[in-house]
């Protein structure tokens, strides 16, 4: 498969260099360089979503009628590799990434004429409301109840594991509005002002000491039906069709082959068991060797799948494969970061990176031991510990492909 860009696209890769090269600061850059997690922290996403924002590049995959790009598959994917190679941070995905297109599928045109501006300019920044106690991976079961009552329903129930939802000022949950046969049958897909009287927000402490996720509790919250995306009672369509853009909407190589990079240069400065440096130990060089190869793989993937999107061909396993394979890569990858960073690596140094949510274990103010890159691997290897968890259990992703392989 030739996988080289075009005349055009290469003129397109020169203008979104010349544009990071002009837009980003040195504190931006450093936010999305030096991240902890996956997510940017809430201040500067949203910084950066209003640069973006003046240049109209806040949705790549957004229809222009929408305030889309209009942007090809290949110009997204240089995009994203060049704005990560850059260090800047990504906009929040809950709101563009996620809502927005769920949305822009179901929503009605007022729901579309109201939200979708305020999505894009960042004036609405979106958090989810879909796990429960007990309801993660088997989402259906969920019991967070919606009564109506008149032209509003009334919401009662508990949420968890909502990232940003200390920082958001509106969110998109799947409630409970009637127990049919079948528990996916009865859901509803609701739109709620995260500042309506009888919600609270606690936070909920990650094993890095950071909070960026939440639990939310909502105790007889009024919502108007007209904030209710497509039918109630048909919120199970909707939520499928947004864990598509979940699962499969972001490419995983990019990223990962600039994690690499990061890793085999202080791997070339820090030293080994035997005095000499790490990128010359055996079994560290193979395992480096094994990554590349397995991202690259990855990588040729990616291409394809946007080669085949493009031609009208997007067999639905894409997106649960692109998950298993992307984040069991994550995953690999900050263990080879947390190898790599030697007794760096065995430090709690929060101070070196930039979290996605406030800090809330002691840590030392100010400096950091060692290279940068190394002193955030043990903060970067606990966060990744939930890669293969969120969106769907990669075990629920296999089980996903094995029903469309018909096994």
């Amino acid at each position: 498969m030739d996988i080289a860009w075009s005349a055009d696209e290469i003129a397109f890769r020169d203008e979104v260099r010349a544009f990071l090269a002009d837009k980003l600061t040195d504190d931006l850059r450093a936010s999305g360089a030096h991240m902890t997690s996956v997510y940017a922290d809430p201040d500067h996403a949203r910084a950066w979503q209003a640069i973006l924002h003046e240049k109209d590049w806040v949705a790549p995959s957004w229809p222009v009628e929408h305030g889309g790009t209009g942007w090809s598959l290949a110009q997204r994917y240089i995009w994203q590799r060049e704005r990560i190679a850059a260090g800047a941070p990504p906009v929040s995905p809950m709101g563009v990434q996620m809502c927005g297109p769920a949305i822009i599928g179901h929503g009605s045109a007022e729901q579309k004429a109201f939200f979708l501006p305020r999505m894009l300019s960042g004036e609405h920044f979106w958090c989810q409301g879909y796990s429960e106690t007990g309801s993660g991976s088997d989402l259906a079961s969920l019991q967070c109840r919606a009564e109506e009552d008149g032209d509003h329903l009334v919401v009662t129930g508990q949420k968890l594991w909502s990232t940003h939802a200390h920082a958001a000022n509106w969110g998109f949950f799947l409630v409970r509005t009637a127990t049919l046969d079948r528990p996916q049958k009865g859901i509803s897909f609701l739109l709620i002002d995260m500042t309506s009287p009888g919600i609270t927000v606690v936070p909920t402490i990650s094993p890095a000491g950071e909070n960026i996720q939440n639990e939310i509790f909502l105790d007889n919250v009024r919502v108007p039906k007209s904030n209710v995306v497509g039918a109630i009672g048909d919120g199970w369509t909707v939520a499928k069709y947004l864990l598509e853009f979940e699962r499969g909407g972001a490419a995983y190589a990019p990223g990962l082959q600039i994690d690499l990079d990061e890793i085999e240069q202080f791997a070339s400065a820090s030293r080994g068991d035997d005095g000499g440096r790490l990128i010359d130990d055996a079994a560290f060089a193979d395992a480096m060797a094994q990554a590349r190869i397995d991202v690259l793989a990855l990588e040729i993937f990616e291409f394809r799948a946007m080669s085949d999107a493009g031609a009208g061909r997007y067999p639905h396993a894409i997106p649960s494969l692109m998950k298993i394979r992307g984040t069991e890569l994550q995953q690999r990858i900050t263990e080879l970061r947390l190898l790599a960073a030697g007794r760096y690596g065995m430090a709690y140094q929060p101070q070196a990176g930039v979290s996605a949510g406030p800090v809330h274990f002691p840590h030392a103010e100010g400096g950091f031991a060692g290279p940068r890159e190394a002193a955030i691997a043990p903060m970067r290897y606990v966060s990744e510990r939930a890669a293969s968890i969120y969106a769907g259990t990669n075990e629920i992703q296999r089980n996903i492909i094995a029903k469309i392989m018909g096994l």
